[in-house]
């Protein structure tokens, strides 16, 4: 009996901590597992891996925003070749800083770097893929596409001026959105990121504001919110905050069946997050023209135009050190680009053009190379 006694005491003392844990002002801790990898399903042993007993491995690093479609991609292409990618997800300031110290085959960012810092590492670029950024809320029966958000709303919430969702800014535009009188709850990356750099570069053209107090960049001093590591983070961070707002990278919304709103965009139109709205607003890239494919094209006209849409960037040495895994990089790339279009849209992610991958290809036989010896094709 003393035992029965003794160990309801010691429940209840736990319960206590407990209840006193959760009432500390922290966020609830996401289940990031991070830095994720695509791997190529390393458990699946295809007739090509069995077969091809000198495999190369690749290996990547870096934006969160094209995950999911790289992921596919290893899949696809190991079955093919046996060739597995081991890509780390870790965020663009992760994988441009891996590539720079030379651990990685490739980086990924989402943020483009200028021809300038290229030229002072030995870099080149190319686009990869391109999508859209969408941001997402946590709000009790509001369904997706459901709330409109102006352009100057949007970036006054990220900043803190907003702080109800019910305040007569967001009414104004959702007079038939039953708006509840709960606080605002900004989610942003914690992590140096290409998602945050589209994001942020969007909030400065289109906020006198943000412009002077916050500005553009993987990583800024924001004025309020909590931070998640990586696409995955600020997606579970806003399923578990009620009242959450964030921003992801479109396909991480569409798997976690999050709420994205309708956003304004430069021609005044409300529009939803669509593979359309995103093909509406890379029409408009002139990547012929854009010195080692620096292109951003965040706030493109058009009424059509997804408003927050970007590209996603491979970094490769110029002077390869190993030619044998450049080389299979090259060839998974192309192998991306001729074959991987399908996976691409399935994900709502928007394929480089046929005219884009012809820039790309000339650009590794003329700067991708091992001594003297071109790598490509």
């Amino acid at each position: 009996m003393k035992l029965v006694k003794m160990s309801a005491k010691i429940t209840i003392v736990a319960i206590m901590l407990m209840v006193m844990g959760c009432g500390k002002q922290t966020p609830p801790q996401a289940n990031q597992e991070t830095p994720k990898a695509a791997a190529g399903d390393a458990g699946d042993e295809s007739p090509a891996t069995e077969q091809n007993e000198d495999a190369i491995t690749l290996t990547g690093a870096g934006a969160t925003f094209p995950f999911p479609i790289y992921s596919k991609w290893a899949h696809g292409y190991k079955k093919v070749t046996g060739t597995k990618l081991n890509y780390q997800s870790i965020g663009s300031g992760g994988g441009i800083a891996q590539i720079k110290a030379k651990t990685v085959a490739f980086g990924a960012s989402d943020a483009p770097l200028e021809s300038v810092e290229l030229d002072e590492v030995g870099l080149i670029q190319f686009p990869m893929i391109m999508g859209g950024v969408v941001p997402v809320v946590n709000l009790e029966g509001i369904t997706p596409g459901q709330l409109k958000l102006s352009q100057k709303v949007l970036a006054d919430i990220f900043i803190g001026k907003i702080k109800k969702w019910n305040d007569n800014a967001i009414a104004k535009d959702n007079p038939d959105v039953k708006l509840p009188a709960a606080d605002i709850s900004v989610v942003h990356r914690a992590d140096g990121s290409g998602t945050t750099w589209i994001f942020t570069n969007y909030l400065d053209k289109v906020s006198e504001d943000w412009h002077s107090k916050v500005g553009t960049g993987k990583s800024v001093e924001w004025p309020t919110g909590v931070g998640g590591k990586g696409n995955e983070g600020v997606a579970a961070y806003v399923q578990r905050i009620k009242g959450a707002v964030g921003y992801v990278e479109f396909a991480y919304a569409l798997q976690n069946q999050m709420s994205h709103v309708k956003l304004q965009n430069r021609d005044g139109n409300f529009v939803d997050p669509t593979i359309e709205s995103f093909q509406a607003a890379a029409a408009n890239a002139d990547w012929k023209n854009a010195p080692g494919f620096y292109l951003v094209l965040t706030d493109q006209p058009g009424k059509d135009s997804w408003p927050i849409t970007g590209a996603s960037f491979i970094l490769m040495y110029k002077q390869q050190d190993d030619a044998k895994v450049a080389k299979e990089a090259l060839k998974f790339f192309d192998w991306c680009y001729e074959n991987g279009a399908q996976a691409a849209t399935e994900l709502h992610y928007v394929p480089m053009p046929k005219a884009v991958v012809e820039l790309v290809h000339a650009q590794w036989t003329e700067n991708i190379k091992s001594g003297q010896t071109a790598l490509w094709p």
